[in-house]
């Protein structure tokens, strides 16, 4: 028999969930379309995938209730950059496109945060 899920955890996914659509809106107000959310590739995940013109954005999304901020590790960079690859290969119409990492924070009670270009391959 399955154990019922932890009420904590089901509960931080619904705020990253949240986090994810803040996200998205932010995004899409910045003339952004977004092409997929949760992109799952070889060894990574991207959170939010956008375009704009012929410029292709990755995503990460961190979602905080307080203001502590928390750093993204290059090697997870590296994960979401091979994600990013494996779903160009599968849609060969990106092929062109620009290629930028973003990161976007939001906060609880805050406007969310968006940093652009924050990791390079």
């Amino acid at each position: 028999m399955a154990r019922p899920a932890d009420p904590r955890r089901r509960d931080a996914e619904r705020y990253g969930r949240r986090a994810e659509t803040l996200a998205a809106l932010l995004l899409i107000c910045q003339g952004f379309r977004i092409l997929a959310r949760r992109v799952r590739g070889p060894g990574g995940e991207i959170d939010i995938l956008a375009r704009r013109g012929r410029l292709l954005v990755a995503c990460e999304v961190k979602a905080r209730r307080k203001g502590e901020s928390e750093l993204v590790a290059p090697r997870q960079w590296q994960r979401i950059a091979a994600a990013l690859d494996g779903h160009v290969a599968r849609h060969r119409q990106l092929g062109g496109c620009e290629r930028r990492f973003d990161l976007i924070e939001v906060v609880s009670g805050r406007l969310p945060r968006h940093h652009r270009d924050v990791w390079r391959p």
